[in-house]
């Protein structure tokens, strides 16, 4: 339980420290077809995950509680490392877009998670939060193209999202 308080009170701090407010998503996700695995390849990640490889986000609708279910697990410091499994719930909180959605690492705790970016095909993706501190880069595949990741990058770039000190996932 000291833990999950230390955790806790972690989130909240590093949520609070930026004056920087992003709102710009999407248009529309379609949650039927955003469902599914998401490899992370690249973003400014969680102090949970500054040591990650193979990180995967496992994305299931729960149509009975009107949610998405979330299994995000990586291993810890090598592709042979400790196996970390996180669940988390999230909840769709602009149902125009549904692009914005509160995410729950933990109970009490809900974040805002936004979806910035999204490939026509779904192939990838780019979520972020409104203070910028956090971000994602994710596609259905372990490996991501340089090209598309710098494309991404750059249409991060343009859209006025912040991308400094980006770290790179490693998968196997």
């Amino acid at each position: 339980m000291k833990k999950l308080l230390n955790i806790f009170f972690l989130f909240i701090l590093f949520n609070s420290c930026s004056s920087f407010k992003y709102n710009q998503t999407v248009d529309f996700v379609d949650i039927q077809r955003f469902m599914g695995d998401w490899y992370v390849q690249a973003g400014r990640f969680t102090f949970l995950e500054k040591n990650a490889y193979n990180s995967l986000e496992q994305y299931k609708w729960n149509s009975e509680k009107k949610r998405i279910d979330i299994t995000f697990s990586f291993n810890e410091g090598s592709f042979n490392g400790e196996k970390n499994l996180y669940h988390q719930k999230a909840w769709i909180e602009n149902s125009q877009s549904n692009a914005f959605w509160k995410v729950q690492p933990f109970w009490p705790l809900k974040l805002d998670y936004i979806v910035i970016d999204l490939a026509s095909d779904y192939s990838w993706t780019a979520v972020g939060v409104p203070s910028g501190k956090y971000l994602w880069i994710m596609s259905r595949e372990k490996s991501l193209d340089n090209t598309i990741l710098n494309g991404i990058l750059e249409r991060l770039v343009n859209k006025g999202y912040p991308i400094n000190n980006i770290k790179y996932v490693k998968h196997n």
